[in-house]
């Protein structure tokens, strides 16, 4: 059966376990990846704390190279999804064209900006004398390798998107598979340290970017990579930074929080208190990460059968979406509660760290088991094209509730590293609940529109 009849006409449950599963393995692996590396980082002999929070400093500019790819790939994807199911093949390739000019401009212009003002913008990011040597050696190949990165992440989502989940799981694979293996290399063997982790990064991403070229170009793809696409198309670059930029929001902004947390551990807490945070990243990573596997998995089957106006499978499909994200966020919540020194023995032994990230996790952590909820309606409005109620939800935990509060509460409370610490949960549970009131709201009311387009259509009221 081909993959547009499997999207349309297969059991959603078999779809999505079919689709999902991949994903959610394949981040599971990528963010077993990022584990490993600062597991690797944090016990470099003497060093390793110091390494370990200065990579966590850096991290943040990492995450805005990855959300550029974002913009564009998961921007773009959907919005080609969406073409196939209406039929518009040729409009499907040249919103990949776009895409891949797009991340090679930025990739470039990327590299510049963070290779010449990085050990500038490290500082402003919390960055001590201790720490800043670390963070520099870490991004400085980062921000080189940067095109590695987007054609690696960006391009992905065009496979995913099609149906073909195990060919876009391999893409992470390679990427995290490789880096586990040469990240000891590296760091160890060659006695590199955070410059050889780097290094393996770029390497491995390296890797995954070739394989996405060639599957792209190959003979199974339905999306092609022509060279006569290969050109910025305004209309369909606006359409994918339309729709790419909730995506975009959450990862940047997940940078700016990462900045503001730092910053403000920093002047309340000093380097422990960010090493802690790191750890904490670390496990966030954990939770979010499988259930974007999960939502990922979901995409192509609400995308096209949205295109395709197929409602009820859309209804079917985010349903069973929803359940299972909230279960797995409800999951991991209590075993993070009930075992926390296991979680934190994976990157550190020093007890001092192991205390402080104890604490730290009890207070971050308090309402998480909510976000299964909060990923799968906020990926849900992206696979149906809404981008500004997306966008509004996205700008709505971090700029408008967490950045806010982590700066306004130290004002009020005398333990400030709590305060800044609880500002998480309360702007956790704010956006979940928000998230989910207005998506029921809007729900069938997208729905029903889009059954009322294709019924014009068809009866000629409009053009096709």
């Amino acid at each position: 059966m081909s993959t547009t009849l499997q999207l349309d006409k297969a059991p959603i449950g078999q779809l999505l376990f079919t689709l999902a599963l991949p994903n959610i393995f394949a981040q599971v692996v990528n963010m077993l990846y990022n584990i490993v590396d600062r597991m690797y980082i944090g016990r470099i002999p003497e060093v390793g704390p110091l390494a370990l929070t200065g990579v966590g400093i850096a991290f943040p500019i990492f995450i805005i190279i990855m959300s550029f790819s974002s913009l564009i790939g998961i921007g773009g994807a959907p919005q080609a999804a969406i073409k196939m199911g209406e039929g518009k093949h040729e409009e499907a390739e040249k919103i990949l064209g776009t895409g891949v000019t797009t991340l090679l401009i930025l990739s470039l212009t990327l590299s510049v900006i963070f290779f010449t003002f990085g050990q500038e913008l490290l500082q402003l990011f919390g960055a001590s004398d201790d720490t800043l040597p670390f963070a520099w050696d870490y991004l400085k190949i980062i921000s080189l390798g940067s095109i590695t990165i987007q054609f690696a992440l960006g391009l992905n989502p065009y496979i995913s998107t099609q149906g073909f989940a195990l060919f876009s799981m391999v893409t992470i694979l390679i990427g995290a598979g490789l880096n586990i293996i040469l990240d000891p290399i590296f760091i160890f063997v060659f006695d590199m340290g955070v410059t050889g982790a780097a290094i393996a990064t770029v390497i491995s991403q390296a890797v995954s970017a070739v394989w996405v070229l060639i599957f792209l170009t190959g003979k199974k793809t339905r999306l092609k990579i022509r060279l006569s696409y290969l050109k910025v198309n305004p209309t369909y670059l606006i359409m994918i930074v339309t729709l790419g930029i909730s995506p975009f929001i959450m990862q940047s902004t997940e940078s700016l929080l990462n900045i503001t947390f730092n910053r403000s551990l920093q002047l309340y807490g000093g380097d422990l208190a960010v090493g802690a945070m790191t750890i904490t990243a670390s496990l966030m990573q954990m939770l979010i990460l499988p259930l974007m596997g999960l939502s990922q998995g979901a995409q192509p089957i609400m995308s096209y059968n949205y295109g395709a106006g197929h409602i009820e499978r859309v209804k079917q499909t985010f349903n069973l979406l929803f359940i299972t994200s909230l279960g797995y966020s409800f999951l991991f919540w209590l075993s993070l509660r009930l075992f926390p020194h296991i979680f934190i023995g994976f990157f550190t032994n020093d007890p001092e760290l192991i205390q402080t990230t104890t604490y730290t996790l009890s207070i971050y952590m308090a309402v998480v088991f909510m976000f299964g909820a909060q990923i799968s309606c906020q990926q849900a409005f992206i696979a149906l094209s809404q981008a500004r109620v997306s966008l509004f939800l996205a700008l709505l935990r971090k700029i408008i509730l967490l950045i806010p509060l982590i700066l306004i509460l130290p004002r009020f409370m005398e333990n400030k590293t709590f305060a800044v610490l609880v500002s998480e949960p309360i702007a956790d549970f704010i956006s979940v609940v928000t998230t989910v009131t207005v998506f029921f709201y809007l729900f069938n009311k997208i729905l029903t529109k889009r059954q009322m387009e294709l019924s014009l259509k068809q009866t000629k009221v409009l053009p096709k």
